[in-house]
């Protein structure tokens, strides 16, 4: 095993190797493995019939697994369940509560099953989720949103290290939606708790994870980070838009450089289109720069996660 790939296991709170899901001979999800590191937010990504519920009710042992096994902190949901589950916080669906309680007492009745629970966690967790306003207040007299980071309260109660949520933001609307992001978002930097989240909002998910897994049919089709150059990113090619005086100039510079290529020229805009690897744009820029080209603008023109999305997965619309 290679050093990196130590440092890689080390650092993983959630270790899904080899899953698989047969149901009636029919092959749901197909021999998958994928990592989520501490304090990470990982999107779950898939067409319709991707796999991607079936694949959270095995992580948090709802469902048993055909092969394979998920360990979460380095123990066995197949063999140490118990152990295993102690360290997951889950809301598959729809959070469920006694209406006609008001959210502190909900709480109060899960602290009643976990004896380890103390008044002050209850206090902390309701903090993060922004419900301090309402723990008085009935739970049917809550909104979609509130119900959600209730949920969520609920679901950080026992201090878990991984939190698994199977579409959150499903009914929302978008200040709700932008809402739970900032909260989700919270509770991963406040607790250093990771979260694996299933959505079909792409954009969404762009904002709100570090990376993403896709599967179709049941397999991995890619693992990729997101909002930022990654590792891959470095050494792999990216495209840049350079908007310069002295056009000519810098398009003479840009062509002798031997790590550029030029892919376009928009010569009435002054811009030049140019892939090149990322490391390789600070050396860019002080060429054209010794050159005396002045430089108005550098863009990078990255592909959105739904274009990616339709890349990875032949154009399958996600749900």
């Amino acid at each position: 095993m290679t050093q990196s790939q130590n440092i890689h296991e080390e650092t993983a709170v959630l270790s899904l190797r080899g899953v698989s899901k047969k149901i009636g001979g029919k092959t749901i999800v197909d021999q998958l493995s994928f990592d989520v590191r501490e304090g990470e937010i990982v999107g779950l990504l898939g067409p319709n019939g991707a796999g991607k519920t079936t694949t959270i009710r095995m992580i948090a042992g709802l469902i048993q697994m055909t092969e394979g096994d998920v360990f979460v902190r380095g123990s066995s949901i197949r063999h140490e369940w118990k152990k295993a589950i102690r360290h997951i916080g889950a809301i598959i669906e729809n959070p469920e509560f006694y209406p006609y309680m008001t959210g502190y007492d909900n709480l109060k009745q899960y602290q009643r099953m976990n004896e380890w629970i103390s008044n002050e966690r209850i206090d902390e967790v309701v903090r993060l989720v922004g419900l301090e306003q309402a723990m008085k207040k009935k739970v049917k007299a809550y909104s979609l949103g509130m119900r959600q980071r209730l949920g969520i309260a609920q679901a950080l109660l026992h201090e878990p290290s991984v939190l698994i949520l199977d579409e959150p933001t499903n009914g929302l609307d978008p200040a709700g939606i932008r809402e739970m992001r900032d909260y989700l978002k919270t509770i991963a930097r406040e607790e250093g708790i990771s979260i694996l989240v299933s959505s079909h909002l792409l954009l969404e998910m762009e904002q709100l994870c570090s990376r993403v897994v896709v599967i179709q049919d049941g397999k991995l089709v890619t693992v990729r980070a997101i909002g930022g150059a990654s590792a891959a990113e470095e050494k792999s090619f990216v495209r840049v838009m350079f908007r310069v005086g002295r056009f000519d100039e810098a398009k003479q510079v840009l062509g002798s450089q031997e790590h550029a290529e030029i892919l376009q020229v928009a010569e009435e805009q002054n811009e030049l289109l140019v892939a090149l690897r990322y490391k390789d744009i600070p050396e860019t820029v002080t060429a054209l720069g010794a050159a005396g080209v002045p430089i108005y603008q550098i863009t990078e023109l990255k592909q959105s996660l739904e274009d990616e999305f339709l890349k990875w997965t032949g154009g399958n619309r996600i749900a």
